[in-house]
């Protein structure tokens, strides 16, 4: 194959990865984010595991700013939120979203 061959092969390659069709549902998470949560409110982890539940939180943003005890706080750049998250037993036994300033 010679560089004209192949570079035209690229272009069309590339033309044609924007023309993908998504017949997936609207509520489906996107590759690679978690099932629950959202990058603007974490309360639907509360109850999780926490070994488990942590990598899903950091893969929507959040980057943990300080703990306290038992208690750490989360913090998304991106959006502004900041969560509460206390852990009882190995799961989160409480998750409350707080006003930015706190975190």
């Amino acid at each position: 194959m010679n560089k004209t061959t192949f570079a035209l092969g690229a272009i069309a390659a590339m033309a044609i990865s924007g023309c993908v069709e998504d017949s997936g549902s609207m509520d489906a998470p996107a590759a690679g984010t978690p099932a629950v949560g959202s990058a603007s409110d974490l309360s639907s982890f509360e109850g999780a595991r926490a070994g488990q539940a942590e990598g899903g939180i950091r893969a929507l943003g959040y980057e943990a700013i300080r703990s306290d005890g038992l208690t750490t706080y989360w913090f998304n750049r991106e959006t502004g939120a900041c969560a509460s998250v206390t852990t009882s037993d190995g799961r989160y036994s409480d998750v409350t979203m707080l006003p930015a300033e706190d975190c």
